[in-house]
Protein backbone atom coordinates (compact mmCIF):
# COMPACT_ATOMS: atom_id res chain seq x y z
CA UNK A 1 0.00 0.00 0.00
CA UNK A 2 1.16 3.56 -0.78
CA UNK A 3 -0.37 6.38 1.08
CA UNK A 4 0.67 9.84 0.48
CA UNK A 5 -0.55 12.88 2.69
CA UNK A 6 -1.45 16.27 0.15
CA UNK A 7 1.41 18.36 1.58
CA UNK A 8 3.70 15.68 1.17
CA UNK A 9 2.96 15.07 -2.96
CA UNK A 10 5.11 15.99 -5.69
CA UNK A 11 4.26 19.23 -7.26
CA UNK A 12 4.65 20.54 -10.67
CA UNK A 13 3.05 23.17 -12.87
CA UNK A 14 1.60 22.46 -16.36
CA UNK A 15 0.60 26.65 -16.84
CA UNK A 16 0.91 29.82 -15.35
CA UNK A 17 -1.02 29.61 -12.24
CA UNK A 18 -2.08 26.24 -12.26
CA UNK A 19 -0.50 23.19 -9.14
CA UNK A 20 -0.69 20.03 -9.57
CA UNK A 21 -0.26 17.81 -6.74
CA UNK A 22 0.78 13.94 -7.48
CA UNK A 23 -1.05 12.50 -4.63
CA UNK A 24 -0.20 8.68 -5.83
CA UNK A 25 1.27 6.88 -8.99
CA UNK A 26 0.60 3.22 -9.59
CA UNK A 27 1.55 1.22 -12.99
CA UNK A 28 -1.69 2.09 -14.19
CA UNK A 29 -3.34 5.10 -12.49
CA UNK A 30 -1.89 8.21 -11.23
CA UNK A 31 -4.48 10.60 -8.87
CA UNK A 32 -3.42 14.25 -9.27
CA UNK A 33 -4.99 17.25 -7.27
CA UNK A 34 -4.81 20.19 -9.75
CA UNK A 35 -4.94 23.46 -8.01
CA UNK A 36 -6.11 26.56 -10.36
CA UNK A 37 -5.76 30.11 -9.49
CA UNK A 38 -8.52 32.46 -11.03
CA UNK A 39 -7.76 33.43 -14.95
CA UNK A 40 -5.50 30.77 -14.99
CA UNK A 41 -5.46 28.64 -18.73
CA UNK A 42 -4.28 25.62 -19.24
CA UNK A 43 -3.81 25.60 -23.45
CA UNK A 44 -5.14 23.15 -26.23
CA UNK A 45 -2.95 19.90 -25.78
CA UNK A 46 -3.13 15.71 -26.08
CA UNK A 47 -1.73 12.75 -24.59
CA UNK A 48 -2.31 9.21 -24.77
CA UNK A 49 -3.08 9.09 -21.50
CA UNK A 50 -7.00 8.85 -20.63
CA UNK A 51 -7.95 11.48 -18.15
CA UNK A 52 -11.28 11.84 -16.07
CA UNK A 53 -11.69 14.00 -13.29
CA UNK A 54 -14.25 15.72 -10.46
CA UNK A 55 -14.79 19.42 -9.86
CA UNK A 56 -14.29 19.82 -5.85
CA UNK A 57 -14.37 23.46 -6.13
CA UNK A 58 -14.87 26.55 -8.41
CA UNK A 59 -15.79 26.41 -12.23
CA UNK A 60 -13.54 25.36 -15.00
CA UNK A 61 -14.08 25.71 -18.80
CA UNK A 62 -13.40 22.54 -20.54
CA UNK A 63 -12.66 23.26 -24.00
CA UNK A 64 -13.07 19.58 -26.13
CA UNK A 65 -11.89 19.18 -29.89
CA UNK A 66 -16.00 19.57 -30.56
CA UNK A 67 -17.64 21.43 -27.76
CA UNK A 68 -16.63 23.53 -24.68
CA UNK A 69 -18.60 22.93 -21.43
CA UNK A 70 -18.13 24.57 -17.89
CA UNK A 71 -17.67 22.42 -15.21
CA UNK A 72 -18.92 22.98 -11.32
CA UNK A 73 -18.57 21.13 -8.49
CA UNK A 74 -19.58 17.70 -8.17
CA UNK A 75 -19.27 17.53 -12.40
CA UNK A 76 -16.90 14.65 -13.71
CA UNK A 77 -15.42 14.54 -17.23
CA UNK A 78 -13.68 12.65 -18.99
CA UNK A 79 -11.28 12.95 -22.17
CA UNK A 80 -10.19 9.98 -24.45
CA UNK A 81 -6.40 8.96 -25.17
CA UNK A 82 -5.25 11.83 -27.68
CA UNK A 83 -8.36 14.09 -27.56
CA UNK A 84 -7.09 17.88 -27.45
CA UNK A 85 -8.47 19.79 -24.48
CA UNK A 86 -7.93 22.66 -22.77
CA UNK A 87 -9.22 24.32 -20.11
CA UNK A 88 -9.49 28.21 -18.16
CA UNK A 89 -10.79 28.97 -15.07
CA UNK A 90 -14.09 30.95 -14.77
CA UNK A 91 -14.46 31.26 -11.22
CA UNK A 92 -13.09 34.66 -9.28
CA UNK A 93 -11.93 32.20 -6.74
CA UNK A 94 -10.38 29.73 -8.40
CA UNK A 95 -10.98 26.19 -8.64
CA UNK A 96 -10.04 22.45 -7.44
CA UNK A 97 -10.35 19.30 -9.74
CA UNK A 98 -9.55 15.70 -8.66
CA UNK A 99 -7.88 13.68 -11.86
CA UNK A 100 -6.91 10.46 -12.54
CA UNK A 101 -4.78 9.53 -15.37
CA UNK A 102 -4.27 5.86 -17.25
CA UNK A 103 -1.34 5.32 -17.30
CA UNK A 104 0.28 7.38 -15.47
CA UNK A 105 2.01 10.94 -16.82
CA UNK A 106 5.43 9.90 -17.51
CA UNK A 107 6.30 13.84 -17.90
CA UNK A 108 4.49 14.35 -14.97
CA UNK A 109 6.58 12.24 -12.91
CA UNK A 110 9.85 13.99 -14.74
CA UNK A 111 8.83 17.19 -13.95
CA UNK A 112 7.81 16.91 -10.39
CA UNK A 113 9.56 17.67 -7.58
Amino acid sequence: MIVCKRNEAKKLSAAPGVTNHILISGEKIMLVLIEFKPGSIVPLHSHPNEQAGICLKGKVEFQGEDKTVVVEPNMSYLFHSNEKHGAKTVSKDGAIVLEIFSPPREDFLAKAK
